[in-house]
């Protein structure tokens, strides 16, 4: 097998993939129905051969972006030849990341075209990644390993299109997924904003989830960072690794405008993408751990002129108050917005993650003097709706019978479109607001609109 040539710690990389995707958030909740999207009829539950009677695996589909533009997207392997790697000193630090902007329609043309401008759809995951993470999403649904086609799964952006001179120079934002999480998992929100306009940067941490490099290689959690117990600890050193992995990247798109090729391999980037970027605007969002270190990046490096965090702690425990990250200590003087879900307590206790109720957040909000907003979507919503398993999930629901409780534990009860229209729309009015000076009324007060999203004063 594939995976098991290129990873040495194929095990501790399985083990990291089952908890990425229960992270956060599980429960014994048991879920409500919900509609269910983009499969074929010939992929539904319990209909569907492939030749000798076998079920076929069941393709998964993202939400087609809804901004003017179409959308382009481009990998980048960046290697810091001033940095080890944390957690292999052997090596220099390596990361992959993937650019997704405004493409020229031509170049982006729907499936089917086959003209001279014509890009294949970009996938979903590399193939070793989609390995990896499929042995693990096969283990938490009870399922057969290749009964969920990952590999096969295309996004809705062109590998390599031209970039849209209609879009101009187009405000840069950075994305940080959760602990253990890929980037993958911000493909759907990266894709709309892509389509809004907006440059979108989304990172992969080496060390904590399964990466893919562009020569193949698949490099897994580390073994270290699986070994520490103490939970303190662990998200100190995940975090400061990351915010240096976000400032390095800041340092790589500084590069690629003024000229240069970032790309360890100098692999073709797509024609006008280095005059597309304006480095002048830079917003950054995260989940979950990934907000917590935008945050801390967005505290050290005045390049980032805004943020949001989904979801996010502003300590090293979600609940600690005596363990608060310094940018909750000392506040922020640049815009941020919160979205947040729930907020699980030692004591087995739920309530909303806001400001109100979690004491990094209180801290943060209070020592930060600047425009922000807290905007809650208890109690439909779960930690992972932020993620593209808001989608993703109920097209599992679906096409099998998934263990009790584990829909509503990982995306609550909140109906998927909505959840995912209403997030586009703010996190879209925030970033308009903050970056390109517009106004916005949406970000004023509730909406009528959005019926799952309180405004937290």
């Amino acid at each position: 097998m594939r995976a098991d040539r290129r990873s040495p710690h194929l095990r501790t990389t399985r083990r990291a993939v089952v908890g990425a995707l229960v992270a956060g958030g599980f429960t014994a909740a048991v879920p409500t129905a919900a509609p269910a999207f983009g499969l074929s009829g010939s992929q539904r539950r319990g209909t569907g051969s492939r030749d000798g009677g076998h079920p076929r695996p069941v393709q998964l589909t993202l939400p087609r972006p809804a901004g003017p533009y179409a959308v382009g997207t481009v990998e980048l392997h960046l290697v810091d030849e001033r940095r080890a790697d944390p957690w292999d000193a052997t090596r220099r630090r390596e990361l992959m990341v993937s650019v997704w902007y405004a493409a020229d329609g031509t170049h982006a043309a729907d499936a089917g075209s086959t003209g001279p401008g014509w890009r294949p759809r970009a996938p979903y995951m590399r193939p070793g990644a989609a390995e990896l993470f499929g042995q693990g999403a096969a283990e938490v649904l009870g399922l057969p390993p290749g009964t969920i086609d990952w590999a096969g799964a295309r996004t809705h952006a062109r590998t390599g299109a031209h970039v849209s001179r209609r879009a101009g120079r187009t405000p840069v934002v950075l994305f940080s997924p959760g602990m253990y999480n890929a980037r993958t998992l911000g493909t759907s929100m990266a894709g709309q904003l892509a389509s809004e306009g907006y440059a979108v940067v989304t990172i992969d941490h080496p060390g904590e989830a399964p990466v893919e490099f562009a020569d193949g290689r698949v490099v897994g959690p580390s073994p270290e960072l699986q070994q520490m117990t103490d939970q303190s600890a662990r998200w100190q050193r995940a975090l400061d690794i990351r915010a240096a992995d976000i400032r390095f990247v800041l340092d790589q798109l500084r590069l690629l405008t003024d000229g240069g090729n970032p790309d360890a391999g100098r692999r073709r980037l797509p024609r006008g993408l280095a005059g597309a970027l304006d480095l002048r605007k830079v917003g950054i969002y995260g989940h979950s751990m990934g907000g917590a270190a935008a945050a801390m990046a967005m505290h050290q490096d005045r390049r980032i002129g805004a943020g949001v965090f989904l979801d996010s702690p502003m300590g090293l425990h979600w609940t600690d108050p005596d363990e608060l990250l310094p940018v909750a200590k000392a506040g922020l003087d640049r815009p941020f917005l919160l979205m947040g879900a729930k907020l699980f307590h030692e004591d087995g206790s739920v309530e909303p993650h806001t400001h109100r109720t979690s004491a990094s957040l209180q801290s943060l909000w209070e020592h930060s003097p600047g425009w922000k907003r807290d905007l809650s979507f208890w109690p439909a919503a779960a930690h992972n709706s932020f993620t593209d398993y808001q989608w993703l999930v109920p097209q599992l629901d679906q096409a099998f019978t998934l263990p009790e409780g584990l829909r509503a534990g990982m995306i609550g009860t909140v109906d998927p479109r909505r959840s995912m229209a209403a997030q586009r729309v703010y996190l879209t009015a925030f970033l308009d607001s903050t970056l390109r000076g517009l106004p916005r009324p949406v970000l004023d007060g509730p909406s009528p609109q959005h019926p799952d999203v309180r405004f937290i004063s």
